[in-house]
């Protein structure tokens, strides 16, 4: 199977009472996760780029878009924003942690929420915005927003937590930062990059093409060492391939 998040240490024990179970990460940071689990591949997602429309000129506001958490850092993208006197649009659903810890500094002139938004309103604020703020707290495995925020030609400024490293590529696609203060310094950098590179890069590496002749070499590698039945087990519904 594919694995698409963290495992915890429970779901880690029963999967190493499996050793001939295959396992497929989606970024090298998650494979160092799978201590003693058969990681047979790692493949980065791939997301439809054709569903993110390329915007060349972006509009005077930063983006936050991700789930209201201490994790994912809406504090930090909101310091940012008051520290480098720049707009930022918050997007998200509405939660507890929104409620009581971040809409006290909302203030609908710099800091604005825009609530939930469905795709084709994620894309229009992912392709006006200057950059995507991405200062998580916490590794992720992967950080699916960040390739579609590129696919637009919008540059990421993130902390180097995660996976991170492995999808924006520092000074082409933006910015990876070890501190806060780094990245508010790198900002105005990340902000000029070529807004058309960005997206082409994406595309290349991030493109549905690229993550389907990656899994059909890997099945190609099984078939030819002869793991024929592996296949046919990954290949079973519910695995999450």
């Amino acid at each position: 199977p594919t694995v698409h998040h963290a495992p915890g240490p429970l779901e880690l024990t029963l999967w190493r009472r499996y050793p001939d179970a295959l396992f497929v990460a989606i970024s090298h940071a998650q494979a160092s996760m799978l201590d003693g689990l058969n990681v047979i591949a790692t493949i980065h997602h791939g997301v439809d780029t054709d569903a993110f429309a390329f915007s060349g000129t972006p509009r005077d506001y930063l983006l936050y878009l991700g789930r209201f958490t201490e994790g994912k850092g809406v504090l930090q993208a909101i310091d940012v924003a008051h520290r480098t006197s720049r707009k930022l649009i918050l997007a998200a659903a509405e939660n507890d942690y929104y409620r009581t810890t971040v809409a006290p500094l909302v203030d609908g002139t710099q800091i604005m929420y825009a609530g939930e938004v469905g795709h084709a309103e994620k894309v229009a604020l992912l392709g006006s915005a200057q950059a995507l703020l991405y200062p998580v707290q916490a590794g992720e495995p992967f950080g699916l927003v960040l390739a579609e925020a590129m696919a637009c030609g919008t540059p990421v400024a993130a902390l180097d937590r995660g996976a991170v490293r492995e999808i924006v590529e520092h000074g082409i696609t933006g910015g990876v930062f070890s501190s806060l203060d780094e990245l508010v310094s790198g900002l105005p950098a990340v902000v000029a990059l070529d807004r058309a590179s960005v997206r082409a890069h994406a595309v290349t590496r991030f493109g549905l093409a690229r993550m389907i002749d990656a899994y059909e070499a890997m099945y190609a590698r099984l078939v030819a060492t002869g793991d024929s039945q592996r296949i046919d087990a990954a290949l079973a519904p519910g695995t999450g391939l």
